[in-house]
């Protein structure tokens, strides 16, 4: 199963103690203090892994401890540092602090690493408190506590593309035709019950990746349906494709159109706001020609060329990824 939001309670290492120790030589029968420093306490990190694409590697485990710093000795010998622990998460997760609500990072490219608790410093032996008033310090600090929080991660998949539409517009159909994905497709509504990506080849060098978002019914962004916990993977696409169903009865084209639109704009004007274009599929089904002409007069008031589309025969899917491929290129350079 898909999981895209996971609670960890994670705790920082302890640094280790100083150590209060003296020399023992034998002809210096009180020689000088030589207590070491204590270790460093194993700090947590997060760090973006390319080959995930969910948060399901937390489903049974969410408590993580990093090592404590080791005590110092005796001869100057310090305390060995604890050992960090290392959590790899999704391009696209999101980490805050549960108590505050602070976003602590986002991580957006490959390999990033941040810390999202420190280990404690390791104490001080009593080497360091030794002067000309006090020859023979009894004294070490303990090492300081490592930070202790609860991390909300929140994963927002990154694609190029987002498909929105009713359950059974055809977006699954599509992705599995354009890429190598392959989505569950099936007649019936909420088919696909988690994001797909797939990568989308628009020849030998340019490729761009399109995310199948599950369907969104009217309400969803008050939680309907499946509700706004999948309208957040659609937040990073740099533009839409809005999937309408041209063979369903059930529904008019612009019902259809004001529906999806209402949804995105009620969840967020900045998705709202992304290049969205429409393109009516099914057209292998259509047998209302009725339909096809609304669609198409839809599409032209909004100064827009119809896209139409057929999954089942493959009808307008070529010149749709090189639509696609040119418009990604021109917002890369804008």
């Amino acid at each position: 199963m898909f999981l895209d939001n996971v609670q960890l309670e994670i705790e920082a290492g302890h640094g280790g103690a100083g150590s209060t120790h003296f020399r023992r030589e034998k002809f210096a029968e009180k020689g000088g203090p030589d207590g070491g420093d204590g270790g460093d306490g194993g700090s947590v990190y997060v760090v973006a892994n390319a080959a995930l694409n969910t948060l399901n590697i937390y489903r049974s485990v969410r408590q993580f401890a990093a090592e404590r710093g080791a005590s110092g000795e005796g001869g100057r010998r310090q305390g060995r540092d604890g050992v960090d622990v290392v959590l790899e998460v999704p391009l696209g997760t999101v980490v805050r602090d549960a108590a505050s609500g602070e976003m602590l990072v986002e991580l957006l490219d490959p390999i990033q690493k941040v810390c999202v608790a420190r280990g404690g410093r390791g104490g001080q032996g009593n080497n360091h408190f030794k002067s000309s008033t006090n020859r023979v310090p009894m004294y070490h600090q303990p090492g300081e506590e490592g930070e202790v929080r609860t991390l909300d991660l929140e994963l927002k998949m990154i694609a190029d593309v987002g498909l929105v539409g009713f359950p059974n517009a055809g977006k699954s159909t599509l992705v599995s035709r354009i890429s190598a994905a392959r989505p569950k497709i099936a007649n019936y509504p909420f088919t696909t019950l988690e994001p797909q990506l797939g990568v989308v080849a628009v020849d030998e060098l340019v490729s761009f990746v399109i995310a199948d978002i599950p369907g969104l019914i009217e309400g969803a962004a008050g939680g309907a349906g499946l509700g706004i916990q999948f309208l957040r993977h659609v937040e990073r696409t740099r533009m839409l494709l809005h999937l309408v169903d041209l063979a369903d009865p059930m529904t008019e084209p612009e019902e259809a159109i004001r529906v999806i639109e209402g949804e995105l704009k009620a969840f967020s004007e900045v998705l709202f706001g992304k290049p969205r274009w429409l393109v009516g599929t099914k057209l292998d089904a259509l047998q209302d020609d009725e339909r096809l002409q609304k669609f198409e007069a839809l599409c032209r008031a909004r100064g827009q060329e119809p896209i139409l589309i057929s999954g089942v025969t493959g009808e307008g899917l070529r010149p749709l990824v090189f639509k696609l491929g040119a418009a990604l290129a021109e917002l890369t350079k804008a």
